[in-house]
């Protein structure tokens, strides 16, 4: 039997012993590498597909990795989709989305979940259930029922599942189609902060009414009202003038969620997150792709 031992900097990384020519066997030593080890900041998305790349599962993977997390996914549908719109939804079935949570959730610890389109009753009670039994916090929750390309990308007898699964997240990112469909009256900015605190009231979480949906101007608004310490904490950043917002909600609900898997406040997660989204949206404005609303520059790329 013969042994070799790799030294690197006086430390024992590793032992091979060859017992005979056709079994070999690696033993790994981790005495010396115990406190070099550094849990990733792991988010959960649970989203749809979107096969152009600008939202869903795919934009939320760039957010999550450009604000410094790692990213794990549970698809619950593909979609034929791209700048121009969806033509096609396919649901994956809900036993099959349940194995993928069981999967990822029975091995990796998350900070922090997004989600993004739920498309049926049977799969929002799915994702609920699950996540209750998995003791899941900080879920950050985009209530996707309207595309940017004006596309209903949820049905009707969902609206009320969704609204039932509302108090078991820490906090919902609707735009002002989403909030009046959830609300039942129009938003203006001289009611949104109103608006926010009334969602937040009925529904028992914190929200992000985003006021993106409101008339243009130099300035864009949004309203984060914390359910937990009735604060209300208006933010406000340079409006800008881009067809390039494919995916916008997706990128700052799960942004949001990043930063909380760091540590952050939900406020300063918020304001963190809203920060990387302007920016974002800075960055690909002057970006082409496709003939359509194509993405924001997740990466801040020249």
């Amino acid at each position: 039997m013969m042994i070799q031992i790799l030294l690197l900097n006086g430390i024992h990384y590793g032992k091979l012993v060859r017992k005979n020519p056709r079994k070999t066997k690696h033993i790994f030593q981790t005495r010396g590498m115990e406190d070099m080890s550094t849990p990733y900041h792991t988010v959960l998305t649970i989203a749809g597909s979107d096969s152009g790349g600008c939202a869903g599962i795919q934009a939320d993977i760039k957010s999550i990795s450009a604000n410094g997390g790692y990213a794990a996914s549970v698809i619950t549908a593909t979609t034929a989709q791209n700048t121009q719109g969806i033509t096609d939804i396919h649901p994956i079935p809900v036993a099959h989305i349940i194995k993928q949570m069981e999967a990822v959730l029975e091995d990796i610890d998350f900070a922090a979940v997004k989600i993004g389109m739920l498309h049926s009753s049977e799969v929002i009670e799915a994702v609920k259930s699950t996540l209750t039994r998995y003791n899941i916090i900080n879920i950050v929750l985009d209530p996707v029922m309207i595309a940017t390309s004006g596309d209903n990308l949820i049905n009707d007898n969902a609206i009320e599942s969704l609204k039932l699964f509302l108090p078991n997240v820490t906090l919902i990112t609707p735009n002002i189609p989403e909030a009046e469909l959830l609300i039942g009256h129009s938003i203006n900015l001289k009611n949104m902060e109103a608006s926010a605190k009334e969602l937040a009231e009925k529904y028992h979480t914190s929200v992000l009414l985003k006021g993106g949906h409101l008339e243009f101007s130099d300035e864009m608004t949004d309203i984060l009202y914390n359910f937990e310490s009735k604060q209300s904490t208006t933010i406000h950043n340079k409006a800008i003038n881009s067809i390039n917002t494919h995916g916008t909600g997706c990128s700052l609900s799960s942004s949001i969620a990043t930063y909380l898997s760091l540590g952050f406040s939900l406020e300063d997660a918020t304001l963190k997150g809203c920060n990387y989204l302007n920016v974002a949206i800075e960055k690909g404005k002057d970006k082409t792709l496709g003939k359509g609303h194509g993405p924001v520059n997740h990466f801040g790329l020249a």
